[in-house]
């Protein structure tokens, strides 16, 4: 089963390269695999900017239409380019068809926690490890598995978590889960809160600072207002922005620093 797509501002490639997910991995010259939601989609570019997706069209309008976040015109993001702002027009520009996801926030948080000083191709190491030992397999993929359940976790045995690669993050990641099981951290009602206070919520867990917590917010629950502030975005607001993103940007700033975000980390851009 197969169905192809053909989308304006989409590109699988800009997508997994923009640090929103450690999920979507090349798999050939032209080949995408992507684990979200318990299930495996592998997408194949095949030009003209149309796409083969292994999914009927039931399962890509009823799951992978809205992970892509593809009813949205990003036409209007791209519009709030100052034009006096030549990065921001080269970063869209070099980051066209990237576009923000609709993650699950558990795996956004755990996902978030262990990418704390790693590197990205650890932090899908990491993931993936994680995954394998504590996910269920998904049917019809072999060698595939799901972002592990809470319960699964929090019951986890500290050795087998290490042995995932998460060093310190075992302790993070453990009550975490065991939050989440006990009903103390309902992700859900966080939803409810407007984003300053689902980020002071957030921050209240072991082991999640304001960078972590942003990343949750904006990647786990859409809030587009909200910059996760690295190493690579501090440099971009330092040495472009003189500290600070112009005001024009606030309400969708989480967008344009995506765009910003992946120029400056594939170019070296402050370096």
């Amino acid at each position: 089963m197969s169905m192809r797509l053909k989308a304006e501002d989409f590109s699988i490639e800009a997508i997994a390269e923009s640090g929103q997910t450690f999920r979507i991995v090349k798999t050939d010259n032209d080949d995408w695999r992507v684990t979200a939601f318990g299930k495996v989609l592998d997408i194949r570019d095949v030009g003209n900017g149309e796409y083969e997706l292994s999914c009927t069209e039931e399962e890509f309008a009823r799951i992978w239409r809205g992970y892509f976040d593809l009813d949205t015109d990003y036409t209007v993001y791209r519009s709030l380019a100052l034009p006096e702002d030549e990065y921001l027009r080269q970063a869209i520009e070099f980051g066209s068809g990237i576009r923000m996801l609709n993650q699950e926030p558990w795996e956004m948080l755990i996902s978030f926690i262990i990418s704390q000083r790693k590197s990205v191709p650890a932090i899908r190491t990491s993931v993936e490890r994680l995954s394998e030992r504590f996910g269920a397999a998904i049917e019809g993929h072999p060698g595939s598995y799901a972002f592990p359940k809470p319960e699964a976790l929090a019951n986890a045995d500290v050795s087998e978590l290490a042995a995932c690669g998460l060093g310190y993050r075992v302790d993070y990641i453990r009550e975490s889960a065991q939050l989440v099981c006990s009903g103390e951290l309902d992700l859900d009602e966080l939803a409810k809160f407007d984003t300053e206070e689902l980020i002071d919520r957030l921050m209240q867990l072991k082991g999640v600072g304001i960078k972590v917590a942003s990343c949750v917010a904006l990647f786990g629950y859409h809030r587009l207002d909200t910059v996760p502030v690295d190493v690579w975005m501090k440099r971009v607001i330092d040495t472009v922005y003189n500290g600070e993103l112009p005001a024009a940007y606030k309400p969708y700033a989480g967008v344009l620093q995506q765009y910003m975000f992946n120029y400056a980390r594939l170019n070296n851009v402050g370096v």
